[in-house]
């Protein structure tokens, strides 16, 4: 649901699931140990708070990860796409 909803916003040019992955972490005090999935979704950095405000509404973690990470390079075709796909003029 999460990925569909942030690309049909247009929150993000895509939405990958990879999964499971296998998380341990500490939470209300205590090691956890959890299968997880990751979510990757591409966007811009003018789109992130919008599209991190759409995760928190949608997940049903009280912290969910959200965090992003800068592409430092990419093609130039590539990078325009999703810059196109994630305009607020185009659909949300």
């Amino acid at each position: 649901m999460i990925c569909s909803t942030v690309v049909n916003r247009r929150l993000a040019a895509c939405a990958q699931v990879v999964a499971p992955v296998s998380s341990t972490y500490w939470w209300s005090g205590d090691v956890q140990q959890a299968e997880e999935w990751l979510l990757l979704m591409k966007t811009t950095a003018d789109r992130f708070e919008d599209l991190a405000a759409c995760v928190r509404e949608l997940h049903s973690y009280e912290v969910p990860e959200i965090v992003a990470v800068p592409i430092v390079q990419g093609t130039p075709d590539y990078l325009e796409w999703i810059r196109r796909e994630t305009s607020p003029e185009r659909g949300e």
